[in-house]
């Protein structure tokens, strides 16, 4: 059973470069496994997580599986509310535009129906310690 591979993006609508990737012989080609029904499934995983360990074995989940780098941290300023988050996913070959927004998006949903993620991922960083 071979997984369908994501869809070619509509001409100038994505900087993917999906081309280049299936033309690279010793290309990573994980990253096209991730089609529209699994992306949607993706997406639905993300924002199902209800704490840190979670979303730490989502991010690693993400770079085994598919090579896709996901990075939550605290902005460099204060932090109010979860935009106060940099949560960003790394550019590669074969990575759409809007699969690279998407994933933050959940992220954020998921972090603004649990603020006790974010608490933690703060307290990661020691903002916390001592109170």
């Amino acid at each position: 059973m071979t997984i369908p591979l994501r869809q070619e993006c509509p001409p100038g609508a994505c900087d993917c470069r999906r081309e280049i990737l299936l033309q690279d012989p010793a290309g990573d080609r994980r990253v096209l496994m991730l089609n529209k029904q699994e992306e949607k499934r993706l997406l639905e995983r993300i924002e199902a997580v209800a704490s840190l360990a979670d979303l730490r074995h989502m991010e690693r989940k993400l770079f085994q599986l598919l090579g896709i780098t996901l990075r939550i941290e605290p902005g460099p300023f204060e932090v109010r509310t979860v935009r106060g988050f940099i949560i960003k996913v790394d550019e590669q070959v074969g990575l759409c535009r809007q699969v690279r927004s998407s994933i933050p998006a959940a992220v954020r949903r998921c972090l603004e129906r649990h603020p006790e993620i974010s608490y933690a991922l703060l307290n990661e960083r020691d903002l916390f310690n001592g109170l």
